[in-house]
């Protein structure tokens, strides 16, 4: 991590006295094991028929639907409906080639021993997209803030080394904290090219960095 100090002399904040400022950075890491896996998959279905290929991919939808919930499995919202116009094009000449629907959902599982089975149950009964897996923690605040804390820790060690290697007989005191990093997002994405039951997630590892300005 990158560090700077400034040698510029500053008026005290109190007694006349001039002190100087040193700016260090900090990085804190806090790794988890993700107990929130969010599942996207759906049905694609193609034809020259446009209220045909609705109706196949709303019956397929609907079959896989209830295969979910008789697994239990309650947390589901579509997460994308497109329709789009195929085409083809040979020396120039535009081909009709019909249409392609895309019913997509969201499901959603505490459950990480039950992720393979969800897929296997989708797939079996005609979900043919696994677009990704993502894995998270629930309680992602917590610990972001811990990893924040980490952060502050580590910019004080580092003033602390810098002071004894300039031989100063007091640590330096922080006067400004600022927060660079805000609340990550989801991690540990699985594209539909590597899914493949058994699903194994790893730890997910959680950073924040922050900026100090300490005097001395």
């Amino acid at each position: 991590m990158n560090q700077s100090i400034s040698q510029n002399m500053n008026q005290s904040f109190s007694e006349g006295c001039t002190y100087n400022i040193m700016t260090l950075t900090g990085q804190g890491q806090v790794t988890a094991a993700p107990n929130l896996a969010v599942i996207n998959l759906g049905v694609l279905t193609t034809g020259m028929n446009l209220e045909a290929v609705q109706a196949e991919n709303a019956r397929i939808s609907q079959a896989v639907l209830r295969a979910l919930q008789l697994m239990g499995v309650t947390e589901v919202k579509t997460f994308q409906y497109t329709i789009d116009k195929l085409y083809d094009y040979d020396n120039g000449t535009q081909i009709d080639r019909g249409y392609s629907v895309r019913n997509i959902f969201e499901i959603k599982t505490n459950n990480m021993e039950q992720i393979g089975s969800i897929i296997d149950t989708a797939v079996n009964y005609g979900a043919n997209v696994v677009d990704f897996i993502t894995f998270d923690v629930s309680d992602r605040v917590f610990y972001y803030q811990q990893a924040l804390n980490l952060a502050v820790d580590n910019a004080i060690q580092k003033s602390r080394s810098i002071a004894m290697n300039l031989g100063l007989q007091r640590h330096p005191t922080p006067t400004r904290i600022v927060e660079n990093s805000s609340t990550p997002g989801p991690f540990q994405q699985f594209q539909r090219e590597i899914v493949a039951t058994p699903i194994i997630p790893g730890n997910i590892m959680i950073e924040a960095f922050v900026t100090v300005d300490f005097i001395y």
